[in-house]
């Protein structure tokens, strides 16, 4: 009889298990959103000093924390455990703010070229903003997981620069959404990352778009590089691109300074390796993009998100 019956049972097995997934899915951000409502009751600064101190007492009472501190061991095996815990610390910290900030979106780009006194942001680069603006051409923008990386699509928006960003979605349908019609109010065109993508991406560039990228997450299928030293699998995406749209690719990061300000940095196009036939080199681009994210993690290191499995290559 039980025999018979297994075969009726595995749907609906399969059934309550993803209404309770999609419960629990439901509960957590629920919490998160009431916890975003909370600090946006409060004044931005408030809001992110109280948030920075609550998690970064919270943070290494969570899994990922173990991978931070072996992901922290394994970039610099020259540091002391207090070194690498106050790292991990300032992650934490910095990943507190980066949440509070959301809230805040609206608020915290306040650049103005004019004003007689500095704002909480600065833009080094600016002029490359308006230059690609009204060049007719199109070009790739690629970020790392440092700062508060939402900016830079908000100042490219703010300088009339149509920049589409790819968008990867919290696993969180709940979360996922907020996530999204926050970034979109401020931040123009947003592309999520699914099966497909690449194809809009491409889509984007040939009618003369612009694109924005992460670099710094894992990719299984991706090509064979190091970071840190330790081998890694990294994203051919914008290589590829390159080489067929021959654009440029320009680097630009964010960091966060002292007393909730912030300096975004739009660096110069970098020289992609060519190889014997004069087209863009794949691996020795994508090396070059681990490269300029690697360099930028060791000026400030406890602005990157160490609990990333970067190195796991399966």
């Amino acid at each position: 009889m039980s025999e018979t019956r297994a075969p009726f049972l595995r749907p609906l097995i399969a059934r309550t298990l993803r209404g309770l997934k999609q419960a629990e899915y439901w509960i957590i951000a629920r919490l998160a959103l009431g916890v975003l409502w909370l600090l946006r009751r409060l004044p931005a600064d408030a809001a992110l000093n109280l948030a920075d101190r609550v998690v970064r007492r919270l943070g290494p009472l969570v899994g990922r924390h173990r991978v931070a501190l072996d992901n922290l061991r394994q970039a610099y095996p020259e540091k002391s455990e207090q070194e690498i815990a106050e790292i991990a610390s300032d992650m934490w910290g910095n990943m507190a703010r980066l949440a509070g900030e959301y809230v805040f979106l609206d608020q915290l780009f306040d650049f103005d070229p004019n004003a007689a006194e500095p704002g909480r942001v600065e833009v080094v680069g600016a002029e490359t903003f308006l230059r690609l603006r009204d060049s007719g051409r199109p070009h790739i923008f690629f970020t790392a997981h440092s700062g508060n990386f939402e900016l830079l699509p908000v100042a490219a928006a703010r300088y009339d620069l149509k920049v589409t960003a790819l968008f990867r979605a919290p696993n969180n349908p709940y979360i996922a959404k907020y996530i999204f019609s926050t970034r979109a109010e401020s931040m123009g065109e947003l592309l999520a990352s699914r099966a497909g993508a690449a194809f809009g991406l491409a889509r984007i560039l040939e009618r003369n778009g612009n694109i924005g990228v992460l670099v710094d997450q894992k990719f299984t299928r991706g090509v064979k590089t190091t970071f840190f030293g330790q081998a890694c699998n990294t994203s051919p995406l914008v290589p590829k691109l390159a080489r067929q749209y021959e654009c440029d690719v320009y680097p630009a990061r964010c960091i966060r300074l002292p007393g909730n300000r912030y300096r975004l940095e739009i660096q110069d196009p970098l020289v992609l390796p060519r190889t014997e036939k004069g087209t863009v080199d794949v691996n020795a681009t994508a090396q070059l993009l681990n490269d300029t994210v690697e360099g930028w993690v060791r000026e400030h290191p406890g602005q990157w998100m160490w609990f990333h499995k970067r190195w796991k290559m399966e």
